[in-house]
C-alpha cells in the first residue's frame, strides 16, 4: 500500500468519527471500534461470552496508556488518509509506517525530508514501541488477532534501531532528580495547615523517601480514582520495628512490578524535619477522611475529600521550584531523587532495589542517581603521596626510585594508554586488576602471555 501524505492537515488532531466517540483514555480500548466484524473468539454461549468480556476488561492495569497510543494511531491514519476499513485489522505495512513516522524528526538533515507539510510529533523509539503495543492490545480487545508477529516486530525494531543510529530520533532529556534542598524549599513554601498544600507535602515526602512513582501518589482525574487501584487511607499503617523505631507502610493495591492480585508495600521511616510520617499524620488531621477515601487527598469547598490530580500537583510543585530557581521539569523526579539520596548515604544498592520495588538492579536508574553523587565517592581519591609514586612529572621513559607503579606520563597524556616496562601497553581495566591483586612493578615485567593469562585466570600473586 502506497502512503501519500495529505497537505491540508496543519495540526495533530483527530478527525471526528462515530467509530471513535468522546470518552476517557481508559475507555478507548473497548469503545473505539472498526467497521469490520471480527471473527468469533468463543462459542456462541452467552455465559462464556460474558466471562470473556469481563476477563478482557480486567486484563490491563493501565488502560489509559494504551488509550493514548490508540489515539496517536488514528491521528496517523487521518494524516495519511487511511480508509477506515484498514484501521482494524491493521496491516504490517501500516503499523511499520506508523512506527517510522512516530519516531522520526523531520528536521533532521539525515532524513532529507525537511520542509514537508506532513505534521510530525516525534517521540523516542521506546515510546513508538509502546504505541504499537497499544494498537496490538486494541486489536485483541476488539476480538481480532494481534496484527504483528515476531518477524514483523524484528523488522520494525530493525528500522527503529536504524533511526537511533542516525541520531534522528527525538529524546526528551531525563528529568533532574528532586534533592533534599528542593524538598526543604517545598516545605518552606507550602502552608501545611491548608488541605491542598498539606496533601502536596505528604505526596512529596512519600514519593521521595518511599521511592514511589508520582503516578502512585496521584490520579489522572478525580473521576479516575478507584480504591482497587489507588491508595486509600485504609492502605496506610503505622508500626514499630524490633528496635522500637516508628515506621509506616503503604500497601499498594496495584503496581507495575507486581503480579495480578499481589500487594506491594512502601516503607517509610523517620527523616528529621522532612519526615514523611509527620506529613502523613498532618494530612490525616487537616483532611479527615474514611478508610475508603484516597490517601493523598484534600478537601474542597464542600468539605469532601478529593483525590489529588497529578497535573494540579505538578503545577503547584513546579511553581515553587521555579520560584526558587530550579526550573519546572520535575514530573518523574521524586523516584530517582530518593534513590540518589540513599545512595549518597551509602545505603546498600540491594536495599534500595528492594525498597524501590525494582525487580532488577535497574542499572539505568542507578547510573542517573550515581551521577548526582559521583564526587562524594570518587573525587580526590588519589592523595598527594599516591600521586608522587605514579611517576607523574618525570621525563617519559624514566623510572623514579622506590617501589610502586610506574606509568609513562607522556603515553598517558598523549593517548590515555598506560605502558609498563619496555613500551608494553596495558589497558586501564587490566591495570586495575593488577593493583587489586597487589602486584608490584617488578612482577609486571613478565612476558605478556604470562601476565595476561594470569589475569584472565584470576591467578593471585
Amino acid at each position: 500500500m502506497m502512503l501519500s501524505p495529505t497537505t491540508n492537515t496543519s495540526a495533530l488532531q483527530l478527525n471526528p468519527s462515530p467509530l471513535r466517540p468522546e470518552c476517557r483514555a481508559t475507555e478507548r480500548l473497548f469503545l473505539w471500534r472498526g467497521i469490520n466484524t471480527p471473527p468469533s473468539a468463543t462459542i456462541a454461549n452467552p455465559i462464556i461470552q460474558q466471562i470473556a468480556a469481563t476477563a478482557s476488561h480486567a486484563s490491563l492495569h493501565d488502560a489509559a496508556a494504551y488509550g493514548s497510543g490508540i489515539h496517536k494511531f488514528h491521528i496517523f491514519c487521518d494524516i495519511f488518509s487511511i480508509p477506515e476499513a484498514e484501521h482494524l485489522p491493521a496491516s504490517f505495512s501500516l503499523l511499520h509506517s506508523f512506527a517510522l513516522q512516530a519516531a522520526s524528526d523531520p528536521t533532521s538533515p539525515e532524513l532529507g525530508i525537511s520542509g514537508t507539510s506532513v505534521p510530525f510529533e516525534p517521540v523516542a523509539p521506546s515510546v513508538a514501541r509502546k504505541y504499537l503495543s497499544a494498537v496490538q492490545a486494541w486489536h485483541i480487545a476488539q476480538g481480532w488477532p494481534a496484527p504483528l508477529n515476531d518477524s514483523h516486530l524484528k523488522c520494525i525494531n530493525w528500522s527503529l534501531r536504524g533511526l537511533e543510529n542516525l541520531g534522528v530520533c527525538h529524546h526528551h532529556p531525563p528529568h533532574p532528580p528532586i534533592t533534599i534542598a528542593m524538598l526543604s524549599a517545598l516545605k518552606a513554601s507550602l502552608t501545611l495547615s491548608d488541605p491542598f498544600d498539606a496533601c502536596i507535602w505528604e505526596m512529596s515526602t512519600c514519593a521521595f523517601f518511599g521511592m514511589m512513582c508520582f503516578g502512585e501518589v496521584s490520579v489522572v482525574s478525580c473521576a479516575a480514582f478507584n480504591p482497587s487501584h489507588h491508595l486509600t487511607r485504609g492502605n496506610a499503617f503505622f508500626r514499630t520495628d524490633l528496635r522500637g523505631s516508628p515506621y509506616a507502610h503503604l500497601d499498594l493495591p496495584t503496581a507495575k512490578t507486581a503480579k495480578p492480585g499481589e500487594t506491594q508495600s512502601v516503607f517509610l521511616n523517620e527523616q528529621g524535619s522532612l519526615c514523611p510520617l509527620v506529613a502523613l499524620r498532618n494530612m490525616a488531621m487537616v483532611t479527615p477522611a474514611s478508610a475508603s477515601d484516597p490517601l493523598f487527598s484534600w478537601s474542597d469547598s464542600s468539605g469532601l475529600p478529593c483525590p489529588m490530580v497529578k497535573s494540579r500537583a505538578m503545577e503547584r510543585i513546579n511553581s515553587i521550584l521555579s520560584a526558587w530557581g530550579w526550573g519546572n521539569h520535575f514530573g518523574h523526579s521524586f523516584h530517582i531523587g530518593g534513590a540518589s539520596f540513599f545512595l549518597a548515604k551509602k545505603v546498600d544498592p540491594e536495599i534500595i532495589r528492594i525498597a524501590g520495588r525494582w525487580k532488577s538492579l535497574a542499572y539505568q536508574v542507578y547510573i542517573r542517581a550515581f551521577e548526582q553523587i559521583v564526587s562524594q565517592h570518587l573525587a580526590n581519591a588519589v592523595s598527594e603521596t599516591e600521586a608522587s609514586t605514579l611517576g607523574v612529572g618525570h621525563p617519559a621513559g624514566t623510572q623514579p626510585q622506590g617501589s610502586g607503579l610506574w606509568v609513562s606520563s607522556s603515553a598517558c597524556l598523549a593517548s590515555a594508554e598506560l605502558t609498563l616496562g619496555p613500551a608494553q601497553p596495558l589497558t586501564g581495566q587490566i591495570l586495575a586488576k593488577c593493583v587489586r591483586r597487589g602486584w608490584t612493578k617488578h612482577q609486571w615485567h613478565l612476558e605478556p602471555v604470562v601476565w595476561t593469562t594470569a589475569l584472565e585466570e584470576g591467578t593471585s600473586r
